[in-house]
């Protein structure tokens, strides 16, 4: 496909209309999206900011109360500003910061078992099977207390052993 002289000056009065990449591919035909995209930033149009709410936005921030209207508001006008050149051309640099949201795991009594010590010929089917030290050393134990009876540890170590999914992704 060739980019003729009135296809390139459609493409400027789609691209300053406001259209996107998409919708100008779609009537321009016989072009991909990222084909607009990389005319759009080898010919160095401006970026293109939203002026007005999109009509989901407005319609959402006529609904509920006013402080709803007014963040709403604030969240349309100051949502992004584009650059205007080179490869950064379609790219949104937004104004304000990200929010941070900090999980914090609830203080819970946590009691820590005192470790039975016993050997591995002393296990039983009720007792914990957590090991402690070093296997190789003289000193290698099992915790031994009472285990639970879903699992082969205690209350405390089936907790260490076992962490919720959303609690592993989340420490990552």
């Amino acid at each position: 496909m060739n980019w003729t002289d009135e296809r390139v000056e459609l493409l400027r009065k789609l691209w300053s209309e406001g259209l996107s990449a998409s919708q100008i591919a779609a009537q321009l035909g016989g072009v991909s999206r990222n084909a607009v995209i990389g005319k759009v930033h080898r010919l160095k149009l401006s970026g293109r900011g939203r002026a007005t709410a999109t009509p989901a936005r407005q319609k959402k921030a006529t609904q509920g109360s006013s402080v709803q209207k007014s963040v709403a508001r604030a969240a349309t006008a100051t949502r992004h500003v584009t650059t205007s050149i080179g490869a950064t051309a379609l790219q949104a640099q937004f104004d304000a910061e990200p929010v941070v949201r900090h999980y914090i795991r609830p203080v819970e009594n946590v009691v820590v078992p005192i470790s039975r010590h016993l050997q591995l010929v002393e296990l039983t089917e009720r007792t914990c099977k957590w090991p402690n030290g070093d296997p190789l050393s003289e000193d290698f134990n099992f915790c031994g207390n009472e285990a639970a009876e879903t699992g082969p540890y205690c209350k405390y170590h089936a907790r260490v052993a076992f962490q919720p999914a959303a609690e592993r992704r989340r420490n990552r």
